[in-house]
């Protein structure tokens, strides 16, 4: 019969948890640290106190290491990898900008098409304005967007 002793576990804890540190490095984001770093943890306190790692005390430490581990982790990864705005556009994320209309934008209607950036949005505006003109954006409402000429544009035909 094999017997493990608190050493023998405090080594294949931290054998598990060099593992888990590999794993983290070669796959960031996979939030293996804070698990690697209490077993690692136990472990050494395997090597050097056997009898404390095999007692009741062990649930507890493992917890007081882990949880200031997790919170340190997670304010690491936020300092890393920062929040970005949305990479999809939103009408309402074009308010503001500027475009050029590609089709003749009339009032009460959304036939009109303005090219902001990339991309070609219905729009309305309240007043006529030809193609080749550069408009802002004023608002938005559901997939097209209200504008308004910049500078003085001679008025469109509206049919």
């Amino acid at each position: 019969m094999v017997v493990i002793t608190g050493a023998d576990l405090g080594l294949i804890f931290i054998i598990i948890g060099v593992i888990m540190l590999l794993a983290e490095a070669v796959t960031p984001g996979a939030f293996l640290v804070v698990p690697a770093t209490v077993l690692l943890v136990l472990g050494a306190i395997g090597m050097l106190a056997p009898d404390l790692l095999l007692s009741v005390w062990s649930p507890i430490i493992a917890i007081a290491i882990g949880v200031p581990v997790f919170m340190l982790t997670v304010k690491l990864y936020q300092k890393l990898s920062p929040p970005m705005p949305p990479t999809t556009t939103v009408a309402t994320s074009l308010i503001g900008m500027e475009g050029v209309v590609v089709t003749d934008v009339c009032p009460n209607n959304i036939r009109g098409k303005v090219k902001i950036e990339n991309d070609t949005w219905s729009a309305t505006s309240t007043r006529p304005i030809p193609i080749g003109y550069r408009v802002k954006v004023i608002n938005s409402e559901g997939v097209h967007v209200k504008v308004e000429p910049i500078g003085d544009a001679p008025i469109a035909e509206c049919k």
